[in-house]
């Protein structure tokens, strides 16, 4: 099922411009960095959970890194 949704993500990002997918996963990356404070203020927290969290976290920080590359013009050329 979540492979369902992603594809779903893709599938609506490449309708984005490169600005709107920047917007959209800044926010996505501030929600998960929400949602992992949150799980590390519990006492109980689900420590698999917070490192499944902070990956896709990581994973989303690169993407924001290749798109800020992409949109800044290459000063060399």
């Amino acid at each position: 099922m979540t492979d369902h949704i992603e594809q779903d993500q893709a599938a609506a990002n490449d309708e984005l411009s490169p600005a709107e997918r920047l917007v959209l996963i800044e926010a996505q990356h501030r929600s998960l960095d929400q949602k992992i404070i949150e799980l590390q203020a519990r006492p109980w927290q689900n420590q698999l959970l917070v490192q499944r969290l902070k990956k896709e976290k990581l994973r989303l920080k690169e993407v924001i890194e290749r798109l800020k590359g992409e949109m800044i013009p290459d000063l060399n050329a």
